[in-house]
């Protein structure tokens, strides 16, 4: 039963990831009632882009999986926020930008290596030892400012220097939030499933898990890349969608004129 429940949920979530990662457009309208908003309405931004942000939870989840202390978990966390507001503000206030979907396939990497340091794939496929884990926590935090950069340079900031500011600074503490709300449900369950027999016999089968998504992620971006570079290349080119419409749209019409005639 557990399983006839579970492929269709799994089906679901394979086909809705692409779309959810295509969604980057947005409206005139959205963007003057987000400038209208006030500071506030970035705020709620940053945190629901944070908490709908697979890529940047899959690696805090594989960052925080074998800390036991709040002292460890504190200072990995730290790091890696750190991180991310040092790109996330510099590079959006001075529009450096590049292509998101480049960028977000490099942040699948960090959520691929994580599962595999977790797993002890240095040791065990290159037999040297892991990276220090609190120097790589920190340039993946740049990384992953970055990501976060390229998605908020796509929306309205404003022309003020130092409102633009403040609404990159609102983006960022709406970020953290989604993050401390995120960090509080994993740690917990982490907590609590260290305590069952269990976490020693599937955490290595969770890290590979990890691996797999990132991988996943990592096609997926790469996949938006190319269509955004080359949108007529594909089976059915923009032209030719809208083309295929438009005749729907007249057999539509043509349909209804039998019927009415009927």
């Amino acid at each position: 039963m557990k399983n006839f429940l579970i492929r269709p949920v799994l089906a679901w979530l394979l086909c809705a990831l692409p779309a959810l990662a295509w969604a980057h457009g947005i409206s005139d309208e959205d963007r003057q009632r987000m400038l209208d908003g006030g500071y506030l309405q970035y705020v709620g931004l940053g945190a629901s882009h944070m908490l709908t942000g697979y890529d940047h939870l899959l690696f805090l989840l594989g960052v925080v999986f074998f800390l036991t202390t709040f002292k460890d978990v504190a200072k990995f966390v730290t790091v890696f926020t750190i991180g991310h507001c040092i790109t996330l503000i510099f590079a959006t206030y001075f529009k450096i930008t590049w292509n998101f979907y480049l960028v977000d396939a490099i942040i699948a990497l960090s959520v691929i290596y994580k599962g595999f340091d977790n797993n002890g794939g240095f040791q065990k496929h290159l037999n040297i030892p892991s990276p220090n884990l609190l120097k790589a926590v920190f340039v993946f935090g740049l990384l992953h400012g970055f990501g976060l950069s390229t998605r908020l340079q796509q929306l309205p900031l404003g022309d003020d220097p130092v409102a633009m500011l403040w609404r990159i600074l609102s983006f960022n503490v709406g970020v953290e939030f989604g993050q401390i709300a995120a960090l509080s449900v994993m740690v917990t369950v982490l907590a609590l499933w260290r305590q069952r027999p269990s976490f020693q016999r599937f955490s290595h089968l969770a890290n590979l898990g990890l691996i797999y998504a990132g991988v996943y992620l990592l096609f997926t971006q790469l996949h938006g890349y190319q269509h955004d570079i080359h949108p007529d290349s594909f089976r059915f080119p923009a032209a030719e969608h809208q083309h295929a419409h438009e005749d729907m749209e007249i057999q539509n019409t043509t349909d209804d004129s039998r019927n009415t005639l009927k």
